[in-house]
């Protein structure tokens, strides 16, 4: 049976911790509150409604992609893409290419990031995985103008980095949910994490300290681990009422 991505891929290890994908989606919150298309996200009201549900929406079709057969993971894909496709038709207009192309780019750099903050450093090799697995991704989606290897793509990430980001009052509102649904303390909890993982010109917009008051406090985080008590950590960062999401962060698929 052949698999989207192979089982000893650093994609399925990245993709298969929880705290890994809780960082990713730390990065990609910030990010997001500054794309120029972030419109987009708020025309369907689902993320200003409801940021958390829609980062474990995302996840559960990320993973769902990363883990299943290649079948499974093009019926994964071919679904997203008929989503947004209702979204465009409600609006009437379409999703520019770069936009989708910004989405792509923020998985395959926080996946790296996040991973090299809480595990090890990548080589260049795995690094190349992580991006040829997306681009993978952006290809069955029928995304235009797509770099063909990692390092174009680490120019074209510059790129859209200075391109496509700018503080908008979508940026405040955004950000202003966060704190709305996570409260003031987990609210703190997720600037530091996102200080902790987004590139500096995401932190230069944001006007983001360099270092993350996290970062001391890291070495602790990762001996939770070997004891089995970061489930518990999760819980004091996430809200109660996202428990299960949070148990199924740390489940392997397929």
């Amino acid at each position: 049976m052949q698999l989207f991505v192979e089982r000893d891929s650093v994609v399925r290890e990245i993709w298969g911790k929880g705290d890994t994908i809780l960082f990713i989606f730390a990065g990609s919150s910030a990010e997001f509150a500054l794309n120029k298309a972030v419109d987009w996200l708020y025309f369907t009201g689902r993320l200003p409604a409801d940021p958390l549900g829609r980062l474990f929406s995302t996840v559960a079709y990320a993973r769902q992609i990363v883990f299943s057969p290649l079948e499974a993971a093009h019926k994964t894909i071919d679904k997203m893409v008929h989503i947004h496709a209702g979204v465009e038709a409600k609006r009437g207009m379409s999703i520019p290419d770069w936009a989708y192309r910004d989405v792509l780019f923020m998985l395959i750099d926080y996946s790296i990031r996040a991973f090299e903050v809480l595990e090890r450093e990548l080589s260049l090799i795995e690094k190349t995985e992580v991006f040829e697995v997306f681009y993978r991704v952006g290809h069955r989606m029928g995304v235009q103008g797509l770099p063909g290897t990692y390092s174009e793509w680490l120019e074209m990430r510059e790129t859209h980095l200075h391109q496509d980001l700018a503080m908008s009052h979508y940026t405040h509102d955004l950000f202003q949910q966060y704190e709305k649904h996570l409260g003031k303390v987990r609210y703190r909890l997720l600037l530091e994490a996102q200080t902790m993982v987004v590139p500096d010109r995401v932190k230069e917009l944001l006007e983001f300290r360099k270092v993350s008051l996290l970062s001391p406090l890291l070495h602790g985080y990762k001996v939770s681990r070997t004891l089995k008590l970061d489930w518990f950590l999760k819980s004091i960062i996430l809200p109660s009422a996202y428990k299960k999401e949070i148990r199924d962060l740390d489940q392997h698929v397929g």
